[in-house]
């Protein structure tokens, strides 16, 4: 028995470890945040050359007082606005019309974009490399053709260098979230130029999502067919070749589909129309600030001649349906910006069925007590043989300890007399496992689901719980709300928590106690410990365990009731416990 509570005890301690790991780290031991390193290109992202200076991105301006500037042409599309800043022709003010900020009504849309040196500092820009000839820069002031660019207006940004080039930018925008960005350049002087296109995506990194084994946050491309998750912010600095102007670039060799970073919800990425001649790399940009470059090959514009080149920039939510539409129209796995991953197979069509039935019920939460209950119908032929499996086993119990004492000395006979036993018996031992390993992909699918669907996010259910994708906001520990603390995730027990950890025990109490002690103690204690691992997890997924709980409390019911063998064993084996209980007081 010492050893048996030993064991028990190193298993509750070793999940305490697990969970509270993450708490003692951030607590304890934060990591830095804000340090300035030197940069490795300019401030914009454009490439360090030779005559460039090291220099330090510490700026922090107004988010106000930069949008309010006179020197832009409004963006009003039928999901997104805000605006492209003459100076540098930089999109550099995007929000999403139908996505806000937080869960409160009077929130405001989500900030995607902003402007150079402010605390969210993330834009697009577009531009040429070549000598010879003055360039269009981060500071060049174009001129715009009109005042608002939308659906079904473009807006043409030009620039004359006044050597005999002129270089414009055509902006378009889609019904969703897709800028169209035709950059040329024509050349009316005598001789011939040659010049590198390109386009770029700078961000700060300390306003990104939290990158982690199951959820991928930071760069991203489409490189030879096949999505590339494999890179953070940190392994550009690690990682990349070192330039002569003393910066570092992350090359991503391979025909380009698309190149940026990616959130948990959102993306920017750009795309080239045509991958012939594109190349992608990640550059740093200054403290925490880094850009995913997309360049062409170099051309060369003879005298009267025009370069053009189309890139379409991706500024927007990754909606399923909407990632699945760019991809259809030609954007090469586009739909896997969303990181379904390992479950894939299962996530997608279980995320179609959630739409179907949120179509019908009109409710995300409805929606997914009606998927557990779809799964849990489609498992019950399943469940049926478990319990017929648990029934033969009990009835042979008897037989078992007969054969383990005579054979107690002698494991490989005792191990051919059990199959002997079973065959005989015609007893499968696996066919209780196997529900168990088949809600091991459901549950992880549905966690993607509700972790990655953009769909899921501030949807409501009822009462208190205002966001599915999020976990329960009442915690018992702070008398839900009234003292002015929050809990650390893994102490903060809400009523789902609660609910979960209750309707477990009750499924572990009706199912027929284990042989083994120990076991009999570890499935009393587990419920309890599921509770204090499930808490801080999303509550649509707590709420689908729960449903799934109960609805096996109610399955278990009726195949008792099938299985009266099983049922006679139940009682009897609790009114042996109970006698043993009382004789343990006596």
């Amino acid at each position: 028995m010492n050893n048996q509570r030993n064991l028990i005890l190193a298993v509750v301690l070793s999940l305490a470890l697990v969970v509270g790991w993450d708490f003692v780290m951030s607590r304890f031991f934060p990591a830095p945040t804000d340090t300035p390193v030197e940069a490795v290109a300019n401030a914009d992202g454009t490439p360090m050359t030779s005559a460039d200076a090291p220099l330090e991105v510490e700026i922090e301006l107004d988010l106000a007082e930069e949008l309010a500037s006179e020197q832009r042409v409004t963006i009003d599309a039928p999901e997104i606005e805000g605006s492209i800043n003459l100076v540098g022709a930089r999109v550099d003010d995007i929000e999403f019309k139908k996505h806000r900020e937080s869960v409160e009504q009077d929130s405001g849309p989500v900030q995607f974009m902003a402007p150079l040196g402010t605390p969210l500092q993330h834009f697009a820009r577009f531009g040429w490399e070549g000598n010879g000839i003055a360039l269009p820069g981060s500071d060049t002031v174009w001129t715009a053709d009109g005042e608002t660019l939308t659906q079904d207006n473009p807006v043409t940004l030009s620039w004359d260098n006044g050597e005999g080039q002129i270089f414009t930018q055509t902006f378009a925008i889609d019904e969703h979230y897709m800028l169209t960005v035709e950059h040329g350049v024509t050349n009316t002087a005598d001789g011939s130029i040659a010049l590198r296109p390109y386009g770029l995506i700078n961000r700060t990194a300390l306003t990104a999502d939290p990158s982690n084994f199951n959820v991928h946050s930071g760069p991203i491309a489409a490189i030879d067919d096949a999505v590339d998750f494999g890179w953070d912010y940190e392994d550009i600095n690690d990682e990349g070749q070192l330039t002569q102007g003393g910066g570092r670039v992350l090359n991503m060799p391979g025909t380009v589909g698309w190149v940026g970073f990616t959130d948990i919800y959102w993306m920017s990425a750009l795309i080239p129309a045509n991958p012939a001649g594109a190349t992608a790399s990640f550059v740093t940009a200054g403290a925490d600030r880094y850009a995913a470059r997309l360049a062409y090959d170099a051309s060369t514009v003879a005298s009267g001649q025009t370069l053009e080149h189309t890139t379409r920039l991706f500024a927007g939510a990754k909606e399923s349906a909407v990632m699945d539409q760019y991809e259809q129209a030609g954007i090469p796995k586009f739909g896997l910006a969303i990181d379904w991953g390992w479950f894939r197979w299962i996530a997608w069509p279980m995320w179609q069925v959630l739409i179907f039935l949120f179509d019908l019920v009109g409710n995300f939460g409805l929606a997914i007590i009606c998927l557990t209950v779809i799964i849990r119908l489609l498992m019950f032929p399943i469940a049926q043989k478990q319990f017929a499996s648990m029934a033969q086993m009990r009835a042979v119990q008897p037989k078992m300890k007969a054969l383990q004492e005579r054979y107690k000395d002698d494991k490989s006979q005792l191990q051919q007399e059990m199959a002997k036993l079973y065959k005989e018996e015609k007893i499968n031992p696996l066919a209780g496992c196997l529900p168990i390993f088949l809600q091991i992909p459901i549950f992880f699918a549905l966690y993607k689901v509700l972790r990655l669907a953009i769909e899921m996010r501030h949807e409501p259910f009822y009462l208190w719980l205002k966001d599915l994708s999020a976990p329960d906001p009442l915690h018992f520990l702070n008398l839900f709300g009234l003292l002015d603390f929050t809990p650390v995730s893994f102490l903060a027990i809400g009523p789902l928590a609660v609910l979960l950890g209750l309707t477990m025990w009750l499924q572990f109490k009706l199912n027929p106690a284990a042989m083994d002690p120990m076991q009999q103690q570890i499935f009393m204690i587990m419920p309890w410990v599921l509770m204090f691992v499930m808490a801080p997890f999303a509550a649509g997924l707590l709420l689908y365990w729960i449903t799934s709980n109960i609805l096996t409390l109610a399955q278990q019911k009726y195949l008792y009731s099938k299985h009266p063998q099983l049922k006679a064993m139940a009682e009897k084996e609790a009114a042996e416990k109970a006698r043993e209980a009382e004789a343990g007081k006596g």
